[in-house]
């Protein structure tokens, strides 16, 4: 490994541990964003024989994304240690005592996502407050905000206004210090060592999905409907539409898929994905498996 890259390594282990030392759960990333560890389970089927929702490190071994996320120094450097081309850090949202809300503001999407911000703000009687804010390589902000520990935001994208997406409850904010194929995230000078603000109720009530209506698994589609259901729920971001698909298409195999449209739509939006997108999915498995919705 070139120098340049273990002092990358050795400079995103510092960062890292000293976010843990402000309590925010964090594991490595590679110069892609990604989690810098492999997935144990890589070779398995999916989901694992015996098993009808994925591995979150219950197996004792490193690989599991965000799920790996600690604030232990001892555990970060071994994960640190099994990662040495990581040049990042992802930061964990969600998990006590921060509750962490990053609320992305996009540049790539030729939307100017800030004014978007600001007009919500304007239309929904709230104030952006002053927290901490990270500078993206490409021009971009996170904002970190804090929610109430009985408050589960989920991830989305450009759901509240083009441009903005939103990390949640199993996403992870790229830490300030880490180094990308882009660049480095840095801090907006005077933000580092502040706490995150906690997020406006107005704005919060935005963040928060729709009532929907409930659809219960039929009782046609039996426990391994549920268990689809459950496969489903248990994506984070980079997965939601490779196991809504998967799942879709194990329902139609099985002769269950019409019965379990609405739950597996409902399971997929609570992950974060639209309705749209979900539907979409679906339909699609749907043709694959030679059905037709």
């Amino acid at each position: 490994m070139a120098t340049t890259d273990r002092q990358a390594t050795t400079l995103a282990l510092a960062h890292a541990l000293s976010a843990a030392e402000r309590g925010l759960a964090v594991i490595p990333l590679s110069r892609t964003k990604l989690p810098a560890l492999r997935s144990p389970h890589r070779d398995e089927p999916v989901p694992r024989p015996g098993r009808t929702t994925p591995c979150h490190g219950e197996c004792g071994r490193f690989g599991h994304g965000v799920h790996d996320a600690s604030t232990d120094p001892a555990r970060i450097r071994a994960l640190f240690a099994a990662a040495p081309r990581a040049t990042g850090y992802g930061i964990a949202c969600g998990l006590p005592p921060h509750h962490l809300i990053g609320v992305d503001l996009d540049t790539k999407t030729g939307t100017d996502s800030s004014a978007a911000l600001r007009e919500l703000a304007l239309r929904h009687l709230f104030t952006v407050p002053a927290t901490v804010t990270v500078l993206t390589p490409s021009g971009g902000r996170h904002l970190w905000l804090s929610s109430p520990p009985d408050v589960v935001v989920p991830n989305s994208a450009s759901r509240l206004a083009p441009g903005i997406d939103i990390r949640g409850a199993g996403g992870y904010l790229i830490g300030p210090g880490s180094r990308t194929d882009h660049g480095t995230y840095t801090t907006v000078p005077g933000t580092a060592r502040s706490a995150p603000a906690a997020c406006p109720p107005a704005l919060l009530r935005l963040l928060l999905p729709p009532p929907r209506a409930h659809h219960p698994t039929p009782p046609s589609a039996g426990g391994h409907g549920r268990g689809l259901v459950q496969f489903v729920l248990a994506a984070h971001e980079g997965q939601r539409n490779t196991r809504l698909f998967w799942a879709a298409c194990r329902a139609y195999e099985d002769g269950i898929g019409p019965a379990l449209v609405n739950p597996l739509v409902d399971a997929a939006l609570t992950t974060g994905l639209s309705e749209r997108e979900a539907r979409a999915t679906i339909a699609s498995a749907a043709r694959t498996t030679g059905h037709h919705l």
